[in-house]
């Protein structure tokens, strides 16, 4: 029989390399599971890992899937580290996006452009700071699980977007389909490169994640939001409001899935649809954690991530594998990560039975 032991000391390195190293494991299994499917994994793991890289439209592409993930995943990198458990991240997506929607949709011909882009990417930050809110509130007032709550306000920004859509905000012209009315050109985020569908999200995303970099790492509110995630009670002792940390956090979570919803319905889809909830919400935890929590991390892991959705849409329509094939990918690599975390942090130890220790006797 074995164990999990606690290692006297983990190797820095290996916690450094996990990543790397689940990323690996996931890779070996992506094998067996193309094998197991009947499919030939080299051409399975071209999908994956090659495709999206391949040339500059590939990269543009890569940007614009990155964009969202990496934004969110900043917003919870914060959250996780005040130990403040922010599973909605997609609800506040859905509603910032709701919210940029319907500033979207009230432009008109006289419209500026350098009005409208900046008043959609504010109310996006708007709605999912107000959805983020709602479950600061419960938990400051009522001491309810932020785990429960963010998560299943995940399912009524879901119904809200599918009321809106199908009832008060379907196009009259749309042929009874349940979309929104297209936005006109004036509110559409300005894109980098002519021919390519990459906009300024992208910079603004990385942006974010060097401010990011100074609120964590450079500045004091970061410290005092670690140290409460880290020790509340040595927050306490030290006059660190735990309360405002939590609403900093969740606010600031909020903030940025709302932005990266704003970006998305006034980008690459142009108006509202059902299909606007993308799991960009959800995948962006798998982000952070693999990113170490660290925004040079999420950048990376971002687009790794970001690889993952295109080569499973790769892998449906030249393949023939299911669409679930990207959520697969991404639950090996949190599961390899999680892998590779325990046995740093803990060995395996034998141990002898009763029966075993009796015949040595």
């Amino acid at each position: 029989m074995f164990k999990l032991e606690p290692r006297p000391q983990p190797s820095r390195l290996m916690g450094l390399a996990s990543p790397l190293l689940a990323l690996v494991v996931t890779v070996a299994l992506g094998l067996g599971l193309f094998l197991l499917l009947d499919k030939d994994p080299l051409r399975g793991l071209q999908m994956f890992f090659w495709e999206p890289i391949r040339s500059p439209q590939a990269w543009s592409e890569l940007g614009l899937k990155a964009t969202p993930l990496l934004l969110i995943a900043l917003g919870l990198a914060v959250c996780f580290r005040a130990n403040v458990w922010n599973i909605g991240a997609e609800g506040q997506f859905i509603v910032g996006a709701l919210a940029a929607g319907w500033v979207a949709m009230q432009a008109d011909a006289g419209s500026s452009a350098a009005v409208m882009v900046p008043a959609i990417l504010a109310a996006g930050v708007l709605g999912g700071m107000a959805w983020a809110g709602i479950t600061a509130l419960l938990r400051a007032r009522f001491n309810a699980n932020e785990i429960l709550v963010s998560l299943m306000l995940v399912y009524v920004a879901d119904l809200l977007l599918a009321y809106l859509v199908y009832g008060p905000w379907k196009d009259p012209a749309g042929f009874n389909f349940p979309q929104s009315i297209s936005f006109l050109p004036v509110t559409k985020i300005p894109r980098l490169f002519d021919g390519s569908r990459l906009n300024i999200g992208v910079l603004i995303a990385l942006g974010s994640a060097l401010a990011c970099w100074v609120l964590l790492f450079r500045s004091y509110l970061g410290f005092s939001l670690q140290v409460g995630g880290l020790a509340p009670a040595a927050a306490r002792y030290a006059g660190f409001s735990s309360e405002r940390a939590l609403w900093t956090a969740l606010l600031l979570s909020g903030a940025m899935a709302g932005l990266a919803g704003a970006l998305e319905v006034a980008g690459p889809l142009g108006q509202l649809t059902p299909y606007v909830p993308a799991g960009y919400g959800f995948a962006a935890i798998i982000v952070a954690f693999v990113g170490r929590l660290h925004p040079l991390g999420i950048v990376l892991s971002s687009i790794l991530m970001s690889m993952f959705y295109i080569g499973g849409e790769l892998a449906q329509s030249r393949l023939g594998l299911p669409k679930s094939i990207t959520g697969v990918f991404q639950g090996l690599l949190l599961f390899s990560l999680l892998a590779c975390d325990t046995l740093i942090h803990y060995r395996l130890r034998r141990i002898a039975t009763p029966a075993a220790a009796a015949r040595e006797v």
